[in-house]
């Protein structure tokens, strides 16, 4: 296990929003619009979905972590910091999954 977190990239995805385009694949993402990094995090979604569904480790940690990448570039496109995420992931923990999902009204 690294010591290197979920923090650690979102400091990286913040320091390579301020790159050049040129040179930074993180600010050309940016450059493009919130619609074209909501579509990358969707085909990202779509692979790390279909590596899960293969006997393949090393495939869906690989797709994991674009996802993972990719959602953090999304939440920076739209000026929400991970501190903001993991508040509601706290909150939602106050309470069951089942009872969680009920008051929000979604479906399991």
């Amino acid at each position: 296990m690294t010591g290197f977190t979920l923090h650690d990239l979102e400091k990286r995805v913040a320091e390579r929003a301020q790159a050049s385009a040129d040179v930074s694949y993180t600010r050309a993402l940016l450059d493009r619009g919130v619609a074209q990094c909501a579509k990358k995090f969707g085909e990202e979604a779509i692979e790390t979905v279909l590596a899960a569904l293969e006997d393949d480790r090393g495939r869906l940690t690989a797709e994991a972590a674009d996802l993972i990448y990719h959602l953090l570039v999304l939440l920076r496109a739209r000026g929400i910091a991970f501190a903001d995420v993991e508040a509601v992931l706290a909150e939602r923990t106050r309470q069951s999954g089942l009872a969680e999902k009920a008051a929000r009204g979604t479906k399991t």
